[in-house]
């Protein structure tokens, strides 16, 4: 902090242990000056310089003198030159710099307004006094204090004696320490022997020199301890039952890490290569990401943490920076500009990946004239490029953990937030400072997995170790196929979904190739693979060298590796440099892919630094040919994909498509009970899919659920814990059921801990239907469920006398109390109603659904309008390619939640929650639309409503209303209809 408001306490004894080698320019310890003058106590001001000057030493304390207009500062003027005669502390001349250029000054306020979330006209935000919060130059500074030139050269002199420096060089990996006194490299080869003979058996020889290969890389680049660090925390998970993905990335195609189990997939079966990994050639930080079980990741972080110090182990900062769309947007807010005129300024930037506004303004025309045509476009223009690329907040990294070899904040400068402590610099920084980033991922699968594993072994007896397992199953090849992929690792999407029931994979390379293709860019080729894989007579090699590499994928390039693989078997090149010419063609260096082409075709001989390459002329193949092969290369590496990585995803595709297809009950019961207590849409999708496989999910039932989706006579019992206010009262609910004696609510709750167990908990049981066990009319439960606690609770009142602790009470003495109230005799709640107390509580619709009596007029409004759309389609519009921002889209649904808001203009408007059968989508309603449609906006209801697509940057698309008209109103039309084609015939 600075100026002249509340400053922080400074503890001089933590200064004076410090203070070798400091200046204390200003800030902290002379605002403590200033502030004192600022309230006329000199004296104590004096005190507190000279406390300050008696620890850091003269020439190492300086007066600090500014003057951006500001009356606190004229008025300590005086006193302070007073206080430096008096105790001959030398000035120093500083700006408090807020912005670079004094013009800067408009933007930066947008800025704060930003920061705050509030608009520029607010009377009551905060704000700069002026725009004198520049960095001012020298010249600007001595005429500011043009009787003070000592003040100028101290700041000078001081930034003369400032000198940092950063070590772009060495490593500092930290140290781990081999068991019974055995060297760290002798430890490894001794662990990686051992896992060679486990993985491999007999046939261990025929990979060792691999393995000796990689273990004299991993030494020479002073990698040794890393692959034990990762080792150790990696076996600490599987040791405590925390479920460890099969590998991420680059790291899959390391021999050593599939031996030493940090992966579990075979290189050598996949023709994985560990060059993509460790480049002998290229020294860069090793990078294995590695996967856990999201729920218990952080225990394998507290591990690292105790292991190695909290004061060695970070986690890292991340900054979300305001980018050309959302800029604008932000701009456009603060500037109080109506909502549809920014966003059709910002839907103006074109649509291209890193995109800026200066780049926006050259390629589009709309812009431009935007700008041109309205003063208040081109303000907004100004200060949106002004504050674009700027950090607009600061978050820590999802996975990312940083090690050090000593105490961290030696390295790098620290940030302390609500989430713990992490590193002031990013992740590439990091990696640039020699500093070990490893990346602790939650896989929501790998839980789901584990899940269901244990439901198998429990429910069936069977003991699965996907470990040991081939991916060669014919049965999970045929749900894959079928389209049944809900819940299936990557898989889920329609645009996934579609593209793998054309294909029909029929072996692991199928899904490798499958996952690494559906991208932007690659996509392209889709259709040719499928052609070529249904149709292997047709494919086409430019050079039969080519068919062992390409063969695996139908001719089609796909991975990475193959560009590797093509350069080496082609041209001769050594894996190292073909990892080289990948990065290159990747890169797009144009320099260097021209020098390459002519290695490529014709050889090199070698130099100091690089090896002789052959070239594919001397090895056989045509000028022609290869310049061919080399264009192709080039047109493709730019989104070529890493195949250790499409591997690795493959694994966790092929175990959750294994699971589905033979132990379905125990996978959907697992992969809804990941969604507990968060996406309710997620658990409808997986109930739907349940009823289509013919798997009966049943109710909560306080006699019957466990605390999670539960399986048992071959169906799914509802959860406990997915029903809202239930929580930690989960453990009592049980214990009262298991208490015996129970064949009623009333005799349930006498069971109950009720001084744990609050009312709210007990109405959420009865709307979710989990006393249906009991008696299916809610309604009679909650006519009187709380009638029957108060009684209850005065009834043990009089039994348990004062004397006795309520911990020491005897549960069959509490059950005793003699309460009788009969359930009354009342009608039930409507269906509808029993419905909206169901999605309250459990997030979704359980019984059934508000739209199933409209099934048939939706089913013929889908086939009737063209642009119909479900709810996931328009919420997930990268997975389909026909969907486009501001395209029109007829959705029909129940009105979820409305939320009413008053214009500038003080026009009522609406945000509505519109629900289907397929999940939701959010729908903005403006002033026009809100006035002619009004009566029709209500909650609960089932409408129709048709409108157009809005899709924004870092935001959930959205629907634009139109027009919006009950259910009633499309059934009326289709009897109109019905009766005329009736009267026709």
């Amino acid at each position: 902090t600075d100026g002249f408001y509340y400053k922080p306490r400074v503890d001089k004894e933590v200064l004076r242990a410090h203070s070798e080698g400091l200046i204390a320019l200003s800030a902290c310890l002379a605002g403590d000056v200033q502030r004192r003058l600022l309230y006329d106590d000199y004296e104590g001001a004096k005190a507190e310089a000279l406390s300050f000057l008696d620890i850091f030493g003269e020439g190492n304390f300086f007066l600090e003198l500014q003057d951006q207009g500001l009356e606190e500062e004229a008025k300590i003027l005086p006193d302070m030159e007073r206080l430096h005669e008096e105790t001959g502390i030398p000035f120093v001349a500083t700006n408090d710099v807020h912005y670079i250029k004094q013009e800067h000054a408009a933007s930066h306020d947008v800025l704060l307004c930003i920061q705050t979330a509030k608009k520029r006209d607010d009377e009551e935000r905060m704000r700069f006094p002026n725009d004198q919060f520049y960095l001012k130059s020298e010249k600007e500074m001595r005429k500011l204090f043009p009787d003070k030139p000592d003040a100028i050269e101290n700041t000078a002199r001081i930034a003369e004696r400032c000198e940092v420096e950063f070590d772009f060089k060495t490593k500092h990996l930290p140290r781990f320490e081999a068991p019974d006194g055995k060297s760290n490299s002798g430890y490894l080869q001794e662990l990686c022997e051992q896992g060679l003979s486990e993985r491999y058996g007999e046939d261990k020889e025929t990979y060792r020199e691999r393995m000796k290969y990689e273990l004299g890389v991993i030494e020479k680049m002073g990698f040794t301890d890393y692959f034990l660090i990762v080792r150790d925390f990696i076996k600490y998970a599987r040791d405590h039952g925390i479920a460890v993905g099969p590998g991420r990335g680059s790291a899959a195609g390391s021999l050593v890490s599939y031996v030493l189990r940090i992966t579990d997939i075979d290189p050598n079966e996949y023709n994985l290569i560990f060059e993509r990994f460790l480049n002998p050639e290229r020294v860069s930080m090793p990078d294995i990401d590695i996967d856990f079980c999201y729920e218990r990741r952080g225990e394998v972080i507290d591990y690292v943490v105790r292991k190695y110090g909290a004061d060695k182990v970070a986690q890292i900062i991340t900054f979300g920076t305001l980018k050309a769309k959302a800029v604008i947007r932000d701009v456009g807010r603060v500037m109080g500009m109506p909502y549809r005129d920014v966003d059709k300024i910002a839907k103006m930037v074109p649509d291209e990946l890193k995109i800026n506004l200066k780049s926006a303004l050259a390629k589009s025309s709309e812009l431009r004239a935007a700008r041109d045509g309205d003063a208040r476009v081109a303000e907004l223009l100004r200060i949106a490029t002004d504050l674009e690329g700027l950090c607009r907040n600061a978050g820590t990294h999802a996975a990312g953990v940083v090690i050090a070899r000593g105490n961290m904040d030696e390295y790098v400068p620290l940030y302390v937030s609500d989430k713990g402590v992490s590193t002031q610099f990013t992740m590439t920084t990091i990696e640039e400072l020699g500093l070990l980033k490893m990346d602790f991922l939650g896989l929501r699968n790998l839980t789901v997995i584990q899940g269901a594993l244990v439901e198998t072994e429990k429910n069936r007896g069977v003991k699965i170790d996907f470990s040991s397992m081939k991916y060669d199953d014919p049965e999970v090849y045929r749900l894959i196929g079928s389209g049944n992929t809900s819940g299936v690792f990557q898989l889920e999407s329609q645009g996934m979904t579609d593209f793998f029931k054309q294909l029909k994979p029929t072996k692991f390379e199928d899904i490798v190739a499958g996952v690494s293709l559906y991208r932007p860019g690659p996509m392209e080729s889709i259709p040719i693979y499928i052609k070529n894989k249904k149709n292997p007579e047709r494919i086409k090699y430019l050079h039969p060298k080519l068919e062992p590499i390409l063969s695996v994928t139908y001719g089609v390039m796909v991975y990475q590796e193959q560009v590797m693989q093509i350069v080496r078997d082609l041209a001769g090149y050594d894996y190292g440099r073909s990892d080289e010419v990948r990065r290159a063609m990747s890169k797009k260096k144009n320099d260097v892919m021209q020098r390459e082409r002519q290695h490529f075709v014709y050889g090199f001989e070698g130099d100091e630094n690089s090896k002789p390459v052959p070239g594919c002329v001397k090895n056989g193949i045509s000028e022609k040919a290869a310049n061919e092969i080399f264009d192709q290369m080039v047109s493709f590496a730019s989104y070529a994909f890493n195949k250790s990585h499409g591997a690795a995803y493959a694994v966790i595709t092929y175990e959750t498509a294994y699971m589905k297809a033979y132990y379905p009950i125990e996978f959907m019961a697992s992969l809804m009970t990941s969604f507990m207590g968060g996406d309710g849409t997620q658990i409808a999708r997986y109930i739907r899919n349940c009823k289509e496989m013919g798997i009966e999910v049943l109710p909560p039932c306080v006699m019957n659920s466990e605390r999670k989706f539960s399986v048992k006579d071959g169906k799914i019992r509802y959860g406990l814990m997915g029903i809202k206010h239930v929580g930690i009262s989960v453990d009592y609910i049980l214990a009262a059921r298991d208490s015996g004696n129970v064949d009623s609510m009333l005799s349930f709750l006498k069971a109950l801990d009720l001084d744990k167990v609050s009312k709210k908990t007990v109405e959420s049981l009865i709307q979710a239907g989990a006393f249906d066990c009991f008696d299916p009319n809610r309604a009679k439960h909650m006519a009187v469920f709380e009638q029957m606690i108060d009684r209850i609770k005065e009834e043990r009142r009089k039994t348990v006398t004062e004397q006795t602790a309520i911990w020491d009470m005897n549960p069959e003495v509490m059950a005793a109390a003699t309460t009788d109230i009969e359930l009354p005799d009342v009608e039930d709640f409507p269906k509808q109603q029993k419905l909206n107390q169901e999605k309250d509580k459990l997030g979704i619709y359980l019984s059934g659904h508000p739209l199933d009596e409209s099934a048939e007029i939706i089913d013929r409004l889908a086939a009737d309008e063209k642009t119909f759309m479900t709810a996931d389609r328009i919420a997930h519009p990268e997975n389909d390619k026909g969907i486009r921002d501001n395209m029109p889209v007829c959705i029909v649904g129940v009105i979820d939640r409305i939320q009413t808001h008053i214009t500038k203009k003080n026009e009522m408007m609406a945000f509505i929650n519109i629900e289907d059968l397929f999940g939701g989508a959010d729908v903005v309603v403006f002033p026009d639309c809100y006035v002619k449609n009004a009566s029709s906006i209500e909650e609960d209801s089932i409408v129709v409503v048709r409108g157009r697509l809005n899709f924004k940057e870092d935001e959930e698309p959205k629907v634009i209303a139109l027009k919006i008209t009950p259910i009633s109103a499309a059934e009326e039309y289709y009897a109109r209809k019905d009766r005329t084609a009736s009267q026709n015939a």
